[in-house]
């Protein structure tokens, strides 16, 4: 969206019970800043509620709204900044984020705002991003998004998403570089002592899975042997013999077990055993690619940046213990 520095665009950012004050209080502090330092930007923000008036937050305190959701209907940009997906989109509220985006007004969902986003059916066959602990809850909620659990943000011109907490403050920033310029966003990145531009993914932060419990079923076993046993080439015949079945029913049970390929399981199980050397050791990136399975460092590399969105070197700096 291109946003005239010289016209003031209205922001009208949505409160609901619960809210957490961090995120509720980010869209400001990037787009507006505080009293003592306020940011020379065009944006002029308001908070609106459903139900205007003392709004419960989770700190314990409330925080006064005079706003109802008649906001939404002048503002050039609709912030959702998060949502309690155990609560239904009332119809008013989809409604009335569906009218503004169809006058022309941005949406953006930050963290569990991508699920009001959905909901109101503004991204239908496009992609919105969530924070990684809440993308499979989406994913079944709104079969008709495509969700994305590897990204601090998506944007989609009209309807733009975040991962969860800090990655808002990285959105709301490439909001400012896509408005007004690197240089803006840079200004605003210093005021709030972050990085204008964040390296690697949101998948630097998801957890690896648990391993197998090894003797549950042969099946389990076999995974579990080829976690032992990441250094050194595993046929898929083989692999499928420690499993007890053929190659063909192996490949099949193995999909419907873990979603996946065993080729592309096996290398995501590589990378992620690489992640948490680089995490824990000090040993070098070619040292590491040899322990997991890879033919070479440079191999490791590139799907290392495919994967986490970022390099080796540059994951232990930010990871290491």
């Amino acid at each position: 969206m291109v946003v005239n520095a010289q016209r003031e665009h209205r922001v009208a950012v949505l409160a609901f019970p619960g809210i957490s004050p961090f995120h509720l209080a980010a869209p400001y502090a990037v787009l507006q800043g505080t009293a003592r330092r306020p940011l020379p930007l065009p944006y002029r923000l308001v908070t609106c509620a459903e139900d205007p008036g003392p709004v419960p937050t989770s700190a314990g305190w409330p925080v006064l709204v005079e706003h109802g959701l008649e906001a939404l209907a002048g503002a050039d940009t609709v912030v959702l900044p998060s949502w309690d997906t155990t609560a239904d989109p009332s119809p008013a509220l989809l409604a009335a984020v569906v009218a503004a985006h169809r006058r022309g007004a941005r949406v953006v969902g930050l963290c569990l705002g991508a699920f009001v986003v959905a909901r109101a059916g503004i991204a239908d066959g496009r992609e919105v991003a969530t924070h990684w602990a809440a993308a499979a809850e989406l994913a079944a909620a709104a079969p008709r998004v495509r969700v994305r659990a590897d990204v601090l943000w998506r944007d989609e011109g009209d309807v733009v998403t975040s991962a969860g907490v800090a990655a808002g403050l990285d959105c709301l920033i490439h909001l400012v570089r896509e408005d007004l310029g690197a240089a803006a966003a840079s200004a605003v990145a210093r005021s709030l002592v972050l990085a204008p531009h964040r390296d690697g993914s949101q998948a630097q932060f998801i957890p690896a899975p648990l391993r197998p419990a090894p003797g549950s079923d042969l099946f389990d076993d076999a995974l579990t042997w080829a976690l032992e046993h990441l250094a050194d080439r595993v046929g898929l015949d083989a692999w499928a013999s420690r499993a007890a079945m053929s190659r063909r029913t192996f490949t099949r049970r193995f999909r419907e077990r873990t979603g996946a390929s065993p080729g592309a399981w096996l290398l995501d199980q590589r990378l992620l055993r690489a992640r948490e050397l680089l995490e824990t050791t000090d040993r070098p990136v070619d040292a590491i690619a040899a322990d997991v399975g890879f033919a070479t460092g440079a191999s490791l590399r590139a799907h290392f940046g495919e994967r986490f969105g970022t390099t080796p070197g540059r994951h232990r700096r930010a990871f290491a213990a």
